[in-house]
């Protein structure tokens, strides 16, 4: 399940149980084009937590379509979570990725906010 809000160009997605297919075409996906129709370009904050358990097929499918289909969307992303299997994917991944991207560990939420709202990506 995704659960998404979005407020003046910052969306923040937050996983909970198992991310699929549905989940993306339904919430996410919708939630990220509204934002973009409304103020152009976004940053988001993609919170995997405690309850998160994990991706079906379908839906890491979803996830690389999102992210192709709005490479140039989307300027910055702050991914929050204490699971370091994901934590090093989404590191390696933005590497080729043209917006800025950063992951954070549950305890720093607070710290990923502020990155996502400040001027300059470097700082923060």
């Amino acid at each position: 399940m995704i659960e998404v809000e979005t407020k003046d160009g910052i969306v923040v997605a937050t996983a909970k149980g198992e991310v699929t297919a549905d989940d993306y075409e339904k919430t996410l996906v919708p939630g990220i084009e509204a934002a973009i129709a409304a103020h152009g370009p976004v940053r988001m904050l993609y919170w995997f937590g405690p309850e998160f358990t994990g991706f079906s097929a379908g839906g890491a499918w979803a996830d690389m379509r999102l992210g192709m289909r709005h490479l140039r969307d989307i300027e910055r992303v702050a991914v929050v979570t204490d699971n370091h299997v994901m934590g090093a994917t989404v590191q390696a991944f933005a590497a080729v990725l043209p917006m800025a991207v950063r992951v954070f560990g549950d305890a720093d939420i607070a710290a990923a906010n502020a990155w996502l709202v400040a001027d300059d990506p470097a700082k923060g």
